[in-house]
């Protein structure tokens, strides 16, 4: 669901996911595990709203790529 408040556009955590490549479990996940910070904006039932900018930091983690250890 995308829904337009005041000229800005907001995502709901489905179509954030979609959107970013992941999936809804991983991302309430990370946050629990303190490698995502949760998003600043929630409706009035207090489901989260993601901006463009909140959509883009979660691509950029799905893609990101960490170095978990080294072998020789």
């Amino acid at each position: 669901m995308v829904v337009k408040l005041f000229g800005k556009t907001y995502y709901s955590i489905r179509e954030a996911c979609r959107l970013a490549g992941t999936n809804r479990d991983t991302f309430l996940r990370w946050i629990r595990e303190g490698k995502f910070t949760d998003v600043e904006n929630r409706d009035r039932n207090g489901w989260r709203l993601f901006t463009t900018e909140d959509v883009r930091r979660l691509r950029m983690k799905v893609s990101r790529i960490d170095k978990v250890g080294t072998s020789r």
